[in-house]
């Protein structure tokens, strides 16, 4: 059986993943007994995740650009290679953890899958650690969209692209 997609309660080591992350928050939603690795529900939210999400991520690139920010996933090290933008810095069959530090701000994704052999879950937390005003004031613009974001991703675990 899966679900839909709801907030939940981060449960990640933040102090381990993104020390002094000043922003963290977690969505789930419930796979039923899909097999399913960290790598390949991340692949499912990023690479085959809604056209509005890509359309997004395009106008952010753009208007980050006279700031000097990098635009997504831009000249990071990425030990697992790049899933879509993210560049991926740690994983297992059970947790991908992806992102990168820039001059604004320093971003995290993990992606936990978990639970029972029938009962299983996929979780997606977001950190975000600000090093300035302007990732701050970033960060204060972009948390409403993010939440639409990660929704509308998380929700092509469950139904990957046609």
């Amino acid at each position: 059986m899966t679900g839909p997609v709801r907030e939940v309660t981060p449960n990640v080591y933040a102090s381990t993943v993104l020390a002094g992350a000043q922003f963290i928050d977690s969505f789930r939603v419930e796979i039923g007994a899909t097999p399913l690795s960290a790598r390949e529900a991340c692949t499912r939210m990023v690479v085959n995740g809604p056209r509005w999400v890509d359309a997004l991520v395009r106008l952010r690139n753009i208007l980050v650009t006279p700031f000097g920010l990098k635009k997504s996933g831009e000249g990071a090290y990425a030990p697992g290679g790049l899933i879509g933008l993210f560049p991926v810095l740690s994983e297992t069959p059970e947790q991908l953890v992806a992102g990168f530090d820039d001059s604004h701000l320093d971003f995290r994704l993990v992606v936990d899958v978990a639970g029972e052999a029938t009962l299983r879950h996929v979780t997606s937390t977001t950190l975000v650690r600000t090093n300035n005003l302007l990732g701050r004031t970033y960060l204060t613009l972009i948390i409403p969209f993010h939440k639409l974001v990660v929704r509308g991703m998380m929700g092509r675990i469950v139904e990957p692209a046609r």
